[in-house]
């Protein structure tokens, strides 16, 4: 008797157990539902780039003597743990004057960061973590206004912008800056919500950026792992890519993530996918 009493004992243990462990369980499902909604990603105009020829957009020769408009974006993903801005677009010095002419590339800028900033009453010294998906001038250009950003970077990049001739002046202002490295992707929040993601080739350390939205879902920004859709759909690599075995390699990864989480794809430079992205101060959640 006194061995079935112990049994029922323990049996009355298990139902409120089990009651808890549930509760428990319900309660972080409805944290992360409640973190990924508080989740928000505004969309910037970081200027406009013309291509003369676009030749040098594909290694299988099929661009040449083709022109292209590409827009230049850049993007700010709000956190409860911080405020995250991903690339920096074309230099602001180009506001209010004529298209620069750089090679095969005409550039123009309407409006600065810190102007669209303030259209969201925030200011570059709100912003806690800035990260460049790679160090090309067209992601860069105003990376110098966040002087108070921890700058989140590849190993490899921060490598190569340290050590490029054509790049001192850049590592000079990122240098300033706190900043933690990585070499594989990153987790930036620690909790899935805002990935970056490791997919070199285009540049030694380039990153592309997956945001988990409450909403619209999984959204992935190119970074330049692409510059057209029909690059992507083409699968074209870039003359003046590093690596191009190493970019297909990362063309897999990024579409087998894509395809898993049935992302929203935005090819940063492409004008037809950032137009239908709200505009500030309207954003994605």
């Amino acid at each position: 008797m006194l061995k079935r009493k112990n049994i029922q004992s323990s049996q009355l243990w298990v139902k409120p157990l089990a009651l808890l462990s549930t509760l428990f369980i319900s309660g972080l499902v409805q944290a992360n539902n409640e973190q990924a909604t508080a989740l928000k990603l505004y969309t910037f105009d970081c200027g406009t780039i013309k291509v003369s020829n676009m030749d040098v957009f594909s290694t299988s020769g099929d661009y040449k003597d083709q022109q292209a408009t590409f827009t230049d974006s850049c993007y700010l993903i709000r956190h409860e743990k911080g405020d995250l801005m991903w690339d920096t677009g074309l230099p602001a010095s180009l506001i209010g004057k004529e298209p620069m002419v750089n090679g095969v590339f005409t550039l123009s800028l309407k409006k600065s960061l810190v102007e669209q900033l303030a259209e969201i009453n925030l200011s570059p010294t709100d912003i806690e973590y800035l990260s460049l998906s790679h160090s090309h001038f067209d992601h860069v250009g105003q990376a110098s206004t966040f002087k108070d950003a921890t700058w989140l970077t590849s190993q490899a990049e921060l490598e190569h912008i340290a050590s490029a001739d054509d790049l001192k002046a850049l590592h000079t202002d990122l240098s300033k800056l706190k900043r933690k490295t990585f070499t594989q992707d990153y987790d930036v929040f620690g909790d899935g919500s805002v990935m970056i993601l490791n997919v070199p080739g285009h540049t030694v350390g380039h990153t592309a950026l997956q945001v988990n939205l409450a909403n619209t879902g999984t959204v992935l920004l190119s970074g330049d792992l692409y510059h057209q859709a029909k690059s992507r759909h083409l699968k074209r690599v870039p003359r003046f890519n590093v690596d191009e075995p190493q970019t297909r390699e990362s063309f897999k990864k990024f579409e087998n993530i894509a395809s898993a989480k049935d992302a929203k794809v935005i090819i940063q430079h492409e004008a037809k996918h950032v137009s239908k992205l709200p505009n500030i101060p309207q954003y994605l959640d």
